[in-house]
């Protein structure tokens, strides 16, 4: 625990005096009173990493504004991107297991909020916040399933229609960060995926626009 304090220390994370210090309605809705107490402020910038894999966890993140995602490089080198976080927490499952599973990098700066683990784990106690723990991991059970029915399907077309037909609105998905990420997230190559979207744009199946892809109705 003590690396983990001396190393928040040194990238002057916390914010001691809490006067920057802003929590979301829904964090203060949740949390009880005594985990409030404990929120503090952290800064990244982007390419930062919050946490390695294989080390201990101390710190729950709540993301408050840019990005952060949980990424795990496979076996073959590619990485792959398991969770994309702009507002909420990161990494719920981290609050019991004893080391973190992938790496949490920014994609974009911006802060975040750290809890103690110690103490979230003890305010499981408390019923009303165990039952609206639990409801909200229900809810990233239900993103991992859509996920990993993204990740089980064959080829690369297929995963981009079913990314904008469940993460999109309206046909069209708008990308949060670029298409280097969004092949991390769907588990291919970015060379792989530049191809696939240039051949569905041919194949007048998607129209690409800047940093979103948008279904083409058919009959059009």
């Amino acid at each position: 625990m003590l690396d983990s304090i001396i190393w928040l220390f040194s990238r002057k994370a916390y914010d001691h005096d809490h006067m920057n210090l802003y929590i979301p309605d829904s964090l203060n809705t949740l949390l009880p009173k005594e985990l409030l107490r404990q929120c503090h402020a952290y800064h990244f910038e982007k390419g930062d990493y919050l946490f390695h894999q294989g080390q201990k966890p101390e710190f729950m993140f709540y993301i408050v504004s840019g990005e952060a995602i949980l990424s795990r490089v496979s076996s073959h080198g590619e990485p792959t991107t398991l969770q994309r976080c702009k507002g909420g927490f990161l990494s719920e499952a981290s609050l019991l297991t004893d080391a973190y599973h992938c790496d949490a990098i920014s994609t974009q700066s911006g802060q975040a909020i750290t809890l103690p683990i110690k103490l979230l784990r003890s305010a499981l106690t408390d019923s009303d916040f165990s039952l609206k723990w639990v409801q909200l991991l229900s809810r990233e059970i239900m993103r991992l399933r859509t996920q990993s029915e993204r990740l089980g399907l064959k080829d690369i077309q297929s995963k981009i229609i079913h990314l904008i037909e469940t993460e999109g609105k309206n046909g069209a998905l708008i990308l949060q960060s670029d298409f280097k990420s969004l092949a991390s997230e769907i588990g291919v190559s970015h060379e792989a995926l530049y191809r696939s979207i240039a051949k569905m744009e041919t194949n007048g199946v998607i129209k690409k626009t800047g940093n979103s892809l948008k279904l083409v109705a058919k009959g059009r």
